[in-house]
């Protein structure tokens, strides 16, 4: 195995070096093989979705602060006319019968909340912190010309890709998209949107729409790991790797084993709700709906909705780490590389996560407390949800001592990785008494647990997307960000992403829904009235947060044509091989063939003239270097 990576890796350069020629447009910018273009397919891509989700949650914002106030005149009509009279209602002058706007409806907001969170989660931050950076980023560090399968990487992409265009357009059919919530729960899932065509619809399209996009994160996860094991420059043992493709091996082995069960269920769903089948169906199950021959639906039975649940939940939870663990990555080389120190633990780091992807897979049916499992079960569950808890406090403290002592440069890539920290933490320790049944049967469904889980993926993980960013940007474009921009989109998200959701913790102790469509000021105000008050400020938190991500839109577009260029191709002196490439990385990467002598990490080394000692660099006293790449 290690001769054949080093033959690989030489013949590699010499074939990237001499007699290239440059792809056309077509197979440069979009049928390419390139890990870099589809790294940053997948990011472009997943931030055009990003925001696409991010805006559905603002509109519902509306919904919730004003119930079924029309919208602005401006925004009411694009959004009908985008979206329709499926989502949004028209409102009528009582007295002169004219149109006075249009209203975010019932339905609107069942489709609005299931289609933000499938598209946030699996269209966004997983296409961008795994498959995105990881493509690009990932195999620049272990010093390949390529990813293992450039096609099958192709292919993976392209997939995801037709997995964004089922969803779009489930949003135009009759009936406008799912609206089963984004765990798509049977019995509802089977019967929701059955009146209009059997295909066609927004349930059956959201299952499709999630076919393709699982079998695009399988085929990158294999492609991952064998890239991983098997295309390492020579000298790159496993001690010398850098945390962030440690955290992408895990990530990918994550993927792998725990999106087939959710596969499997998406493609048995689909039975269900297509050929009449009951796998989660259950038996006396009264359904008023009716199929598209006006007929009333009629169901074997026979089967279980639970069932769903497990399917879906041991996929889901493992998916809060396929979130997290990347963007962890991305903080420990921002960290640093911008405290100019080594990372604090790096085997203890290691090895934290991998315990973090076995716990990851028992920890699943503390989501489902309210199914009314046994005390011997939850028992299991609650234990084995208090253990995972302990690498991710390893993880985090050993972060928090890397910045010990540093020699730290607070440009806006260390802004977003350090201001992570906190917000992971926040995200975390609100989680734990969530392990316990007895609290989450009073918690569940409320706005603590919308507080908890986007405390950890959005001033978490998109935190350390943006990092991310900012980072290797320069690596990616030959140009710079700009700083002042960069510092207002930070500070400006870092004070409204916390006036959003930490309201959220106390409405949700007093007991506000998650799902109250008005916000609950029409039914629940003598129960919760006082907590309903900070629905529209939390709605002013949610649009200001909004506005400020136009600050780094435009940074993003504007720096690519005008941004300051890079004074060399390692502006930020870190150590990394990525750094050791021409700005932007050729077709092959490297320009020369690639050996590595240290850890990632080499920082300030007393004696040494620089403060950085980049891996590819030779020791002064060496005479050749050790060419077995796998030890």
């Amino acid at each position: 195995m290690a001769h054949a990576a080093a033959a690989h890796t030489e013949h590699g350069h010499d074939d990237h070096a001499h007699d290239h020629h440059e792809p056309g447009f077509w197979r440069k910018w979009v049928f390419s093989t390139d890990h870099k273009m589809i790294g940053i397919q997948y990011i472009v891509t997943g931030l055009a979705f990003l925001f696409f989700g991010f805006g559905l949650m603002m509109v519902m914002r509306w919904s919730i602060a004003h119930g079924a106030d029309v919208l602005p005149g401006f925004w009411g009509k694009l959004l009908h006319g985008i979206f329709g009279d499926a989502v949004f209602d028209k409102a009528l002058d009582p007295n002169t019968k004219a149109l006075v706007g249009y209203s975010l409806s019932t339905q609107g907001y069942n489709v609005f909340g299931a289609m933000h969170g499938t598209i946030m989660v699996f269209f966004g931050i997983v296409p961008i912190a795994f498959a995105g950076f990881g493509n690009f980023v990932m195999p620049l560090q272990i010093g390949a010309i390529d990813m293992a399968f450039p096609r099958l990487n192709m292919a993976s992409f392209w997939s995801f890709f037709i997995s964004c265009v089922i969803m779009v357009w489930s949003f135009f059919v009759e009936g406008s998209a799912a609206k089963s919530g984004w765990t798509n729960y049977p019995p509802l899932a089977g019967v929701a949107d059955q009146s209009h065509h059997v295909l066609l619809n927004g349930g059956t399209l959201w299952l499709l729409g999630m076919v393709f996009n699982i079998t695009s994160s399988l085929l990158g996860a294999v492609n991952f790991i064998t890239t991983f094991i098997q295309l390492r420059a020579p000298g790159m043992t496993w001690g010398r790797l850098p945390f962030f493709c440690w955290a992408q091996f895990i990530t990918a082995y994550l993927l792998l084993l725990a999106f087939p069960p959710l596969e499997s269920a998406a493609i048995m769903n689909l039975f269900d709700r297509v050929f009449g089948s009951s796998f989660f169906m259950p038996t006396g199950l009264v359904v008023n709906a009716v199929g598209p021959d006006g007929q009333q639906l009629l169901y074997s039975g026979g089967g279980s909705p639970v069932l769903w649940q497990h399917l879906f939940w041991f996929l889901a939870h493992p998916e809060v780490y396929v979130l997290i663990l990347p963007g962890i990555g991305m903080v420990a080389e921002i960290i640093a590389c911008n405290s100019r120190k080594p990372i604090w633990g790096y085997k203890a780091m290691v090895g934290a996560i991998f315990v973090l992807a076995f716990l990851s897979f028992i920890v699943w049916a503390h989501h489902m407390y309210m199914t009314g499992m046994g005390p011997k079960v939850s028992a299991f569950f609650q234990t084995t949800t208090i253990l995972i808890s302990v690498p991710s406090v390893i993880l985090l403290t050993a972060l928090l001592l890397s910045l010990w002592g540093g020699s730290l440069r607070f440009n806006t890539p260390m802004l977003f990785a350090t201001a992570f920290l906190p917000m992971f933490g926040i995200g975390g320790l609100t989680g734990v008494p969530l392990a316990f049944n007895a609290v989450d049967l009073y918690m569940h469904d409320t706005y603590y647990v919308i507080a908890h889980f986007h405390y950890v993926v959005a001033p978490g993980t998109i935190f350390a997307i943006f990092a991310g960013v900012y980072h290797w940007y320069p690596k990616a474009s030959g140009r710079m960000l700009s700083e002042t921009l960069g510092k207002l989109h930070f500070w400006g998200s870092l004070i409204a992403i916390n006036a959003l959701f930490m309201p959220m913790f106390m409405q949700g102790m007093a007991g506000v829904h998650r799902r109250w469509w008005d916000g609950g000021k029409n039914a629940y105000e003598a129960t919760v009235g006082p907590w309903l008050d900070w629905n529209l400020k939390i709605s002013y938190a949610a649009w200001a947060l909004g506005a400020v991500q136009l600050i780094f839109v435009f940074n993003f577009c504007w720096s690519m044509f005008y941004g300051k260029k890079v004074p060399n191709d390692n502006p930020w002196e870190a150590t990394t091989l990525e750094w050791d490439t021409p700005t932007p990385p050729p077709h092959g990467n490297f320009t020369k063939p690639i050996t590595v002598y240290r850890g990632p990490y080499e920082y300030s080394v007393p004696g040494d003239e620089k403060d950085f000692t980049p891996q590819s660099e030779p020791p002064k006293d060496s005479k050749a270097p050790d060419d077995k790449p796998h030890a």
